[in-house]
């Protein structure tokens, strides 16, 4: 009997542990007025137990470039020629977590639309 409740208690835990991993990610992506394609300006939003973002960068090529956070709160950045996407990030937040997403937000956005990337498994 004893061994059959350890055998439950596993199973729930697996499940839980299965239902954490696959969560879609706390972070979606706005694309703000002013966008167009050598200036890119997101609004930013995740939601990780009070976490904030501390560095968000945009993959171009094999380079990683940073965005800078406005007054406003959106992350920016500007280029000389057009930005190539669609469009991948990786960030930082204050208490360290770290991702990186792939194809966000395509080449052809709207600005207003919100984006969020796919849960990885």
């Amino acid at each position: 009997m004893a061994s059959s409740s350890r055998m439950l208690v596993a199973a729930v835990v697996a499940a839980l542990v299965a239902v954490a991993w696959c969560a879609p990610p706390p972070v979606c992506f706005t694309v703000e007025k002013g966008s167009d394609p050598k200036h890119l300006v997101l609004q930013i939003k995740y939601d990780k137990d009070g976490d904030i973002m501390k560095e968000v960068e945009l993959k171009q090529k094999e380079d990683w470039l940073p965005l800078k956070k406005g007054y406003s709160g959106a992350w920016e950045i500007k280029s000389d020629k057009p930005l190539e996407g669609p469009y991948n990030f990786r960030y930082e937040t204050q208490k360290g977590q770290r991702n990186v997403f792939d194809d966000v937000v395509p080449i052809d956005f709207k600005i207003g639309t919100t984006y969020k990337p796919e849960a990885t498994y």
